[in-house]
């Protein structure tokens, strides 16, 4: 019998690569809210093993109609187990190579873990915080870490006004920081944390909840007052080339927030 002959597989068109017509470039293209493994510097244990949300972009030229999505998950999965701070660099430069872009952007948002101590207990538990890696590349290198972190604040114009207590809510501030050399996340939380009228912890007992209730009474601040006072720690360190401090507070009397922002940019 004679051999059957394979047909020839056909070459698949290649949609993204045709011409667009409409000469508008994209400035961000590509996709969002991968869950992925990521590895953080942990000060210490040394690494922390996480799991974040990672948005991928690149540029688009106005000539193309379209940008390859896959070729991000496969740049994503090409350096599992190694996404971490000192790679960022790596896989932006290969997310610029492998779509023919001239920028490419890494948005990191992963939950952080910290040993934290009751106040007066001593008793420990991990109190958990939002942070994000913001990278983005050109020619060189922009790297932006930021940290949410929970806080309490104790209404000063409560406490002069009342002749028992004083309201006070659950207070969340946003930090993020440009930097040129290296700071640890659990450094940040510990600056930031000495901002409101007291710090959070994920277990108290008795003794402990005494103390955080008597602190926040004795250190009153307005949603002013703590980004002010995260300015002024964060302005001191020269190291910090620029930052923006965000605060909102959850009110408990009032069914709106209060919120306050500053920024300051020492890289001209």
């Amino acid at each position: 019998m004679p051999r059957s002959k394979t047909a020839a597989t056909p070459s698949m068109p290649d949609m993204q690569k045709r011409p667009d017509t409409r000469k508008i470039p994209i400035a961000k293209v590509g996709v969002k809210d991968i869950t992925y493994p990521i590895v953080v510097m942990d000060k210490n244990r040394s690494l922390q093993h996480t799991v974040a949300r990672v948005n991928m972009y690149v540029d688009l030229p106005h000539h193309f109609k379209g940008t390859h999505m896959s070729r991000f998950v496969e740049i994503l999965n090409r350096h599992r187990e190694q996404i971490a701070l000192d790679k960022l660099e790596t896989i932006l430069e290969e997310m610029k190579a492998k779509l023919g872009s001239g920028s490419a952007h890494l948005e990191i948002q992963f939950p952080y873990f910290i040993d934290k101590q009751a106040p007066v207990s001593k008793a420990k538990s991990l109190m958990e915080y939002t942070c994000e890696f913001s990278a983005s590349m050109t020619d060189t290198l922009d790297f932006v870490l930021g940290i949410k972190v929970p806080l309490t604040s104790l209404c000063p114009c409560s406490k002069e006004l009342s002749r028992f207590g004083a309201h006070n809510q659950r207070s969340i501030m946003t930090v993020r920081v440009r930097y040129r050399e290296f700071i640890w996340i659990e450094d940040l939380v510990e600056l930031i944390e000495q901002c409101g009228s007291s710090p959070l912890y994920s277990l108290l007992k008795r003794e402990d909840e005494k103390f955080v209730t008597e602190q926040a009474y004795e250190n009153p601040r307005f949603v002013e007052d703590m980004v002010r006072e995260a300015y002024s720690r964060l302005a001191a360190i020269d190291n910090i080339t620029w930052f923006s401090v965000e605060t909102e507070n959850f009110e408990s009397i009032h069914n709106h927030s209060a919120y306050a922002a500053v920024e300051l940019d020492r890289r001209a």
